[in-house]
């Protein structure tokens, strides 16, 4: 795929998340709503593993609703079986006993809790954190330098978590591009990071196209 042609569709896969958005208020998000699927891309994970996190997410998803009360709103977004949890819960309590659920679903190797203490977000913020993670989705597909499908990004009350399995070089090129981003106020890495040697060994791996995470939203509370 053409890097123009790539580019356009990240930005239509943006706007498609960002419309569903506006007409869904879910307290649980299967894939942090980042931009979960590239066409005719590669990932540098293993498709094995790529399936495998797919059903870590959609397992923790499903285990959370049924053990938060109501008015949490979690994300979980797993990549190479490192989960990463943001959003907002009520009580010190329920963030401490999300992790541990997460913990506890097959195939998890690590768990990354950022989850606040706070009240649900507004659908208006989640609309700009959408927003925002189809801008840095597509700074990095600008940025010739980087292969953008080695990145998952996530965006929580204007903070980018960003994921992935990148050299140091990568790691830090990626961060300085999402700082740069405007509305953007803080840049979480939660990355694993290999050696340019490694990576120069691994072949790439066909990216597995999942389902826009608004499709499996639950009905809203």
């Amino acid at each position: 795929m053409s890097h123009s042609l790539f580019r356009a569709a990240s930005a239509s896969l943006a706007a498609a998340t960002l419309g569903a958005a506006l007409t869904a208020c879910a307290p649980l998000v299967i894939g942090g709503g980042a931009l979960v699927g590239t066409l005719m891309a590669t990932d540098r994970r293993t498709a094995g593993t790529q399936v495998e996190d797919e059903g870590i997410e959609l397992r923790a998803a499903s285990r959370l609703r049924e053990t938060l009360p109501g008015e949490a709103h979690v994300n979980v977004t797993s990549y190479n079986r490192q989960v990463l949890l943001t959003g907002e819960v009520p009580t010190a309590e329920a963030r401490q006993k999300a992790e541990e659920v997460v913990r506890g679903v097959e195939n998890v190797a690590s768990t990354v809790n950022e989850l606040a203490v706070m009240a649900p977000t507004s659908l208006s913020q989640r609309s700009g954190d959408t927003f925002i993670t189809g801008k840095v989705r597509a700074s990095l597909v600008d940025a010739r330098d980087l292969t953008a499908t080695a990145f998952k990004v996530v965006t929580e009350r204007n903070v980018v978590y960003l994921m992935g399995r990148v050299t140091q070089r990568e790691a830090t090129r990626a961060a300085e591009i999402a700082r740069g981003v405007s509305g953007v106020h803080k840049v979480v890495r939660v990355f694993e990071l290999v050696s340019e040697e490694e990576l120069a060994r691994q072949p790439a791996q066909p990216a597995t196209v999942t389902q826009d995470p608004a499709a499996t939203r639950p009905p809203a509370r």
